[in-house]
Parts: structure tokens; sequence; C-alpha cells
């Protein structure tokens, strides 16, 4: 009891020595991690009715799933994202990810908890999407890492960070979902032993699920049970039609 006191009172005097600020437009708000009330009225959450495998929502011109489900048969057990990729999130997500708002990762991590514990359910282990060598030491930081060590303190769940390796230099993920897939075929290797665990993995955005799709292929491969994931947000060409009537979600 007296323990709780004594964070409850650091937790006060922080607040007075550093106000907390909204992660959106840094104006004052309570507490933090947290948004002010106009920054979290602006972002588009994802909710049901929506996917119950891949998380895809069903309204708001985004589709259906149905048979035609992107993750029937693949890799991928199960996935959701917790916002619309917009322009009120995008000013979120990119901060953090280029503009070292390194801050913003529990707050991030808060809306994957949210969106995420259907995926979070039996799961053994998080493993974030690693970053190439060469684009981590310009970056400074893996947001993705950052994501799963913040979510694991929310959670309980155990982190990863260093269970796969991006082994090779692959370009910014662009074109068509067969391109996507094209660009990261064969790009991840699996470096501790997952063997029998469920994994989630854990990334900012997912577009095609192409990136997704190679992590989980090599998870597979080296003994995982059962691979799903989280993402804090996806865009509308993760649910393009076309795609869906070209390619698969995973193969």
């Amino acid at each position: 009891m007296a323990v709780g006191y004594l964070k409850s009172a650091a937790r006060a005097l922080l607040n007075i020595v550093i106000p907390p600020r909204c992660g959106g437009c840094s104006v004052r708000i309570a507490a933090q991690p947290g948004l002010c009330a106009d920054c979290f009225s602006g972002l588009r959450h994802i909710s049901a009715p929506l996917c119950g495998r891949c998380g895809q929502p069903f309204a708001d011109g985004f589709g259906v799933c149905g048979a035609g489900c992107r993750m029937q048969g693949t890799l991928l057990t199960m996935g959701r994202s917790a916002l619309v990729y917009d322009e009120a999130s995008k000013a979120l997500i990119l901060p953090f990810k280029r503009a070292g708002r390194t801050d913003l990762a529990p707050m991030l991590a808060l809306l994957l908890l949210q969106a995420g514990r259907e995926v979070l359910q039996g799961a053994d282990v998080l493993i974030p999407v690693p970053l190439h060598p060469l684009r981590l030491l310009r970056r400074r930081y893996n947001q993705s890492q950052l994501l799963a060590a913040a979510l694991a303190k929310l959670s309980g769940h155990r982190v990863m960070p260093w269970a796969l390796k991006r082994r090779r230099y692959t370009p910014q993920q662009s074109g068509s979902h067969t391109a996507r897939r094209r660009n990261v075929r064969g790009a991840f290797s699996v470096r501790r032993d997952v063997r029998g665990l469920n994994v989630v993995l854990i990334d900012d955005v997912l577009t095609s699920g192409a990136t997704l799709e190679a992590c989980a292929a090599a998870l597979i491969n080296a003994g995982a049970a059962r691979v799903s994931f989280l993402t804090v947000a996806r865009t509308r060409a993760a649910v393009e039609a076309d795609d869906l009537a070209s390619e698969s979600f995973a193969a």
C-alpha cells in the first residue's frame, strides 16, 4: 500500500514538473499517455462489424470478407488494427516512426491493447517486425520494437525483440501486392527458438500485408504454432478489391 501511495505521489509530482501533453497537438491533458478530446475524436477507430479473422471493417466503403477473406488458408491466423490510416492517424504515426517521437509509444500501445484483445488471448510472445540494420542505423530505433515493448508492459506478455532478422535490404514497399510480396520474399530469418509458440507480430501500419506474410512464413518454418498480427493502423490499400481478386493475403 505504501509503495502504491509513493508511486501515485511521484506521478503527481512529475505531472506538475512536466505537465502531460496530448500526443497529437501537445495541449495540456489530465494524464499521460493520452490524447485531447479533439484529437481522439478525429481518429477513425476500427470496431465491429469487422471480419473475425483479418479484422477488415465491413462498413464505410471497406467491403466485406465472407468466404473471400484474404487470410483464408494462409499462414496468418488472425489480425487486428486499431485505426484507419488517414490524415488524423498519420499525425501520430509518422512523427513516432520518422521524427523521433518515441514518447508516443505508450499511447499507441494502448490503442493496440484495446483493439487486439482477441488476438492477445492465448498469445505466448510478441515479436516486432524488424528493420534492416542499415535502416535501423539511420533511424536509430525500430518503431515496431518500441510498440511491442510498450504493449508487453500493458498486457503482461513476453516480448522477443530480436527474434526476427531482416537479412536482406529491401526498398520501401510500393506498387501492387504482387510486387510487394516479391520485394520481401525470403527477407526474414528467425534467430530465437519459437517452436510451439503462439506469436503476435507487431507493426505500425498494414498496407498490403506482404511484410507480415513474409515474417509469418519465416516463423512457421521455424516451428511457431500460430502467427497473428496487431498494427496501429491499416490503409485502404489493405482492403482493395483488385488485390482480393488477384492475390491472396499470403502464400
